[in-house]
């Protein structure tokens, strides 16, 4: 229970500070840039499919790096096989993409390799070397806001290595987990936390919340009960 209390603690540090990077600056973009994907050449605002916000993880996969023409390095590897369905993301209005410069043919073949589905495009220009990722792996955070698109968020190193899960990238865009509990500037998308939850080949934008998760969800919240005793939920309260 000691032990608790202070992840109790970190879990607020960490929540405080992802409110701080939702009030960081945001940088345009006002260098062009042309990337190759699986249907011809793109642009930045292209990787956004449509979403208001990006992120863009930098993997190693190229002439000269450890596994080529195999594998992409490693620990890019570990990462990849790391990352959550990317639909819980794009629930959220936000994309997530990989990019190497490794050509398209054999990204598409170490993909159908791994069982990897994340989009992941063919670096051509100085976008690496522009955003620090030239050298090293890094994640960088977009939003594409009135025709402009803004870098808010980079993270590399060990910071880099714990990226994967749906949460982990939401906290470093400049919207956040868009739930109603988040200390966010005002006017920032938010709705109830777990009412947009679903499963990854059920989200729709027409349905309501389904009525039985949403009343269990309630239940365990009225009943006071963490989630670890919660017998019949395992879902977390963001109270808790």
């Amino acid at each position: 229970m000691q032990l608790l209390d202070k992840e109790k603690e970190m879990t607020r540090a960490r929540d405080a500070l992802a409110a701080e990077r939702r009030r960081m600056p945001w940088l345009a973009i006002e260098k062009p840039y042309v990337f190759q994907g699986p249907e011809g050449t793109v642009s930045l605002p292209d990787l956004f499919q449509g979403r208001r916000q990006l992120i863009v993880y930098r993997a190693f996969f190229e002439p000269g790096v450890f596994g080529w023409p195999e594998h992409p390095c490693r620990g890019c590897s570990m990462i990849a096989d790391q990352v959550a369905h990317v639909a819980h993301l794009n629930a959220r209005d936000t994309t997530l993409v990989f990019a190497s410069r490794a050509p398209q043919s054999d990204i598409e073949r170490v993909k159908g390799r791994m069982g990897w589905t994340m989009p992941w495009y063919t670096l051509t220009d100085e976008f690496d070397a522009d955003f620090g990722v030239d050298e090293w792996h890094g994640t960088n955070a977009f939003i594409h806001d009135g025709g402009t698109v803004y870098r808010t968020y980079f993270v590399n190193s060990r910071g880099d290595e714990a990226m994967g899960g749906t949460w982990d990238y939401l906290d470093i865009t400049a919207l956040g987990r868009q739930e109603s509990w988040e200390d966010s500037p005002a006017g920032y998308p938010q709705t109830p936390p777990y009412e947009w939850w679903n499963w990854h080949d059920e989200y729709t934008t027409a349905e309501p919340p389904a009525s039985g998760w949403m009343d269990q969800i309630t239940g365990a919240a009225d009943t006071g009960i963490t989630p670890r005793e919660q017998p019949t939920d395992c879902c977390a309260h963001p109270a808790n």
